[in-house]
């Protein structure tokens, strides 16, 4: 049962993280005392509830609070051995937990703990940030707030921070809250509402002040060339330069990519300071563990050519690897983790927009969220003073702290697929539906194409939010809706790695029936249809130089002559030298291609849905609801087919353990001897 208190803190913590004005996504805690009876002794004992580690704000359950002990927490300042000790505090929270403790305590425990309020938040909004980090920061921090909100100068988040918050609030009695220096701010109440209000107003009363007093061009004039291309002209070029920049962002290791043409992005790339502030990096320290130190920024203006901003951006992503080593190099001491990676995690291009990049597209969507958060926080403090963030070592231990690579490790083990891209042509329903589901559930983001978009959108909606998959309207006749599609997949997730070519139909008819509509039809969809999507994805994969897959789903009949079927069968057959073909053409490039050749997959099929089973059906002389029995009976291993076993196939061709296979049919047929390859 949740006591009042934490009922209390979950609400409030959810209506201060379902503002974007309030704290950014994850960032940020909060926290709740009140009394509760120890089940040991029947005796009331004061708790603490507060945000664990990694959770969210806005979407705060009861799993996601730490329940602590204040009395122990607090006792822990009687063995605390000092700031250059300060982290071995961490540990010693799970010694002041009350039962199971619920969820891991957060680094900022202590400040919730030590601070003599019985609600607390901690908060990082851009307008109190943009206090934070302004050059006279704690001269505006009196100004504005006069004796009412203290200013903290910057200190690592910790158990020191702590109790100089706790000091601060005992010697400061008309205090509601404090300007972290450089970070963010805390705000305290006798109760939850009073603690919710004092934290909104800190908010609103910085933004208004930056809003009456501010310059009106923090970022400085317009920079001649710089501003915004038209939009069709924008997300074309963005698609154009997608390829390209996720590959130099994925040198280290694969990412995953998100793209956003935001206008406060456009906005701060089209002014005349952005070169310079952009090179001062983020402050706040949830900021910069996602966005990096600094952006890379494409020093172009927005009418430079593709070609030009390629060449270009290859030069400055050596250079962005070559000084953050330097920096790497600078900073570290004997016992610091590894050096993660030298690649950008955001990358700027006037007149177009921002990429950014993460391990999943979720991670990489927020990167990108926090350095608008970033860009916001720049010009209230270029507004009011100029921006000061905190300096490079102490970001360098904030990156590389130790806590931090310790909360990396504890991360799962990515599933076989992840940080991959995919792109399954008629996957609305059928074995493509299958396939985009399995992908999806081995970590890959989806690209969902067919001719339907209602359904192809409904299905991307099944498998999660778009951060997992989108749907796209793709008829793959049409060059141009397949590059759509294409544009769609680099647009969403940054880049392209897996193509199934999956979309098909069939008509059984034996030869002197088979009209040459016919014949084109199943040619333009499958045979001619599969070509125009690996050229498209082709160039992608060429572009990115990170290898890739292409997949076709082709069919037992591409190697076994059955009656009454020669159109199918022949552009099946196609379908198959496409396979080898392409294997040996892309080989150079890391790119494999490899075929899977189903058989008798009736239920779940499109194909066999739409009259393909009835006609089948006549042909062999059964029922038509008996015809996937009656395919199994035929097979060596007496077993039905279904879309999951062809599905299963494509995970394993495309997954970790199948590197070094390519111009390979797999056989999903539960074993035709007529269709063994010879």
């Amino acid at each position: 049962m949740t006591s009042q208190a934490a009922a209390e803190l979950i609400a409030r913590s959810n209506r201060l993280g379902s503002d974007p004005k309030n704290t950014n996504y994850a960032g940020g805690n909060t926290s709740a005392k009140g009394l509760e009876v120890d089940p040991v002794t029947g005796e009331d004992v004061e708790l603490m509830w507060v945000k664990g580690s990694g959770g969210d704000l806005g979407t705060l359950t009861e799993s996601g609070l730490a329940v602590l002990r204040v009395d122990r927490l607090r006792a822990l300042t009687n063995v605390y051995p000092g700031v250059d000790r300060e982290d071995e505090m961490v540990a010693a929270f799970d010694y002041t937990l009350h039962g199971k403790g619920g969820a891991t305590p957060s680094i900022d425990t202590a400040m919730h703990g030590l601070v003599d309020a019985a609600h607390v938040d901690h908060l990082h909004p851009d307008s109190g940030i943009a206090i934070a980090t302004a050059a006279d920061g704690e001269g505006l921090t009196r100004t504005i707030f006069g004796d009412k909100v203290v200013w903290v100068p910057w200190r690592r988040p910790g158990f020191q921070l702590g109790l100089d918050i706790a000091a601060i609030k005992a010697s400061n009695p008309e205090a509601v809250g404090c300007i972290l220096g450089g970070h963010g701010i805390t705000a305290w109440g006798d109760t939850s509402e009073e603690s919710e209000r004092n934290s909104l107003w800190i908010i609103d009363t910085a933004a208004e002040y930056i809003a009456a007093h501010g310059r009106p061009e923090p970022f400085g004039p317009a920079l001649d060339g710089y501003g915004a291309l038209p939009e069709a002209e924008r997300r074309a070029k963005a698609a154009a330069l997608a390829p390209t920049i996720r590959g130099l962002a994925s040198t280290d290791r694969a990412q995953v990519g998100s793209f956003t043409d935001a206008e406060v992005v456009l906005d701060f790339l089209a002014s005349a300071e952005h070169p310079r502030l952009a090179a001062l990096g983020t402050s706040c320290p949830d900021h910069f563990l996602r966005t990096k130190v600094k952006p890379l920024v494409l020093d172009l203006p927005a009418d430079a050519s593709v070609e030009d901003s390629i060449a270009r951006l290859k030069e400055l992503h050596a250079a962005y690897r070559e000084d953050y080593a330097g920096y790497y190099e600078r900073n570290a001491v004997e016992g610091s983790p590894a050096m993660r990676g030298a690649d950008p995690a955001i990358v700027l291009v006037p007149g177009v927009g921002m990429f950014s990049y993460g391990a999943n597209k979720q991670t990489a969507r927020v990167a990108g969220e926090f350095y608008i958060n970033a860009i916001n926080v720049m010009r209230g403090a270029e507004a009011l003073s100029s921006y000061a963030p905190i300096d490079e070592a102490e970001k360098f231990r904030i990156e590389y702290w130790a806590l931090e690579e310790a909360k990396l490790q504890r991360l799962p083990k990515p599933k076989s697929h992840a940080t991959r891209i995919a792109l399954v042509t008629g996957a609305a329903s059928g074995i493509g539906k299958a396939i985009a589901t399995r992908l999806a559930a081995e970590g890959a983001c989806v690209v969902i194409a067919d001719l339907d978009l209602a359904k192809a959108e409904a299905a991307a909606a099944e498998l999660g939010s778009t951060d997992v998959a989108i749907g796209v309207q793709a008829d793959v006749t049409s060059e141009a809706e397949i590059r759509a599609g294409v544009e769609a997949a680099l647009l969403q997730f940054g880049g392209l790695d897996l193509v199934v070519n999956n979309a098909g139909l069939s008509i059984s008819k034996p030869l002197l029936e088979t009209t040459e509509k016919d014949w084109d039809l199943q040619h333009d969809v499958m045979s001619k249809g599969s070509f125009l999507v690996s050229k498209a994805a082709a160039k992608v994969l060429i572009e990115q130089e990170m290898g890739g897959d292409i997949v076709y789903i082709s069919s037992k009949n591409s190697v076994f002559a059955g009656p009454n079927n020669i159109a199918y069968s022949a552009t099946k057959a196609d379908q198959a030298h496409q396979v080898r073909l392409l294997a040996a053409e892309l080989g150079e490039f890391g790119v494999k291609v490899n075929g899977i050749n189903p058989d008798g997959v009736v239920r779940g099929s499109g194909i066999f849905a739409g009259g393909w089973g009835a006609k089948r059906a006549a042909v062999y002389g059964v029922p038509e609801e008996e015809l996937g029995a009656y395919y199994a009976q035929r097979t060596l291993l007496k077993r039905e087919v279904l879309p999951d076993h062809v599905a299963n196939a494509v995970a394993v061709l495309t997954g970790s353990d199948l590197t070094h296979t390519t111009g390979l049919h797999v056989p999903v047929d539960a074993g035709v001897a007529a269709a063994f390859l010879r």
